[in-house]
């Protein structure tokens, strides 16, 4: 009996890994057929890494003002609110600009994709440090530093050079404006070495405005690392 019981046990285990050795060979055929495509979800963000993002960016009160959401542009314009969208943006992880102002390419409803929206400097930087460690379709919300100091004050004269009255102009307005693409001096300026930005009225008094341009927030989505 003794041999014939360690008989069967020995069969037992046999058949156990058979039906193992089975199983595995099931999962790797998965995984084959999957691809490399599931390894990006242990994927992260690391300094150097190109990366593509949708993102928007929002103003002080939170409203957006740019969007790579085509779905959520429509759903503001069609609010009769002002937006304005743009292609996904491809950045190097933790790379710094070396220019003041990164001209990105905006559609709007009324003059298409002939213009360009001025991200500053220190918006791209906070992007490009903040999503160090971020995997693929991870969202969040970036906190963009110094964006209340981001001020211009313009006299009733300047605002009457840019077709505007200091009396119809009140706190809480948006005000587009240009900024210049490049350290040149203004009078050797062209039309298209300029961004536009929009600011919010913060100030008046009854010789001038104050205007802020800086953007508290920035909501940003991994698309892609290095192209995976």
């Amino acid at each position: 009996m003794g041999e014939k019981k360690q008989k069967q046990q020995t069969k037992n285990w046999v058949k156990a890994l058979v039906i193992i050795a089975c199983v595995l060979f099931a999962g790797l055929m998965v995984v084959s057929a999957m691809g490399t495509g599931w390894l990006s979800f242990f994927t992260v963000v690391k300094p150097g890494d190109t990366v593509t993002i949708d993102y928007t960016i929002r103003d002080g009160n939170g409203a957006p003002l740019v969007t790579t959401d085509q779905q959520y542009f429509k759903q503001v314009t069609d609010s009769g609110r002002r937006i304005y969208f743009t292609k996904q943006l491809p950045i190097q992880a933790n790379q710094s600009s070396n220019k003041a102002v990164i001209p990105i390419q905006v559609y709007s409803v009324d003059n298409g994709w002939s213009q360009t929206f001025a991200l500053f400097d220190n918006e791209y930087n906070a992007i490009t440090s903040n999503i160090i460690g971020m995997k693929d379709n991870e969202q969040k919300s970036i906190s963009i530093p110094l964006w209340d100091s981001m001020t211009t004050t313009k006299s009733a004269a300047d605002l009457k050079s840019e077709g505007l009255n200091l009396t119809d102009i009140h706190i809480g307005d948006q005000i587009p404006m240009g900024v210049s693409d490049t350290p040149k001096s203004e009078k050797n300026m062209t039309a298209s070495s300029y961004s536009i930005m929009i600011g919010e009225v913060t100030k008046k008094s009854a010789d001038d405005v104050v205007i802020s341009f800086g953007h508290p927030t920035i909501d940003v989505r991994i698309v892609s690392i290095n192209n995976r």
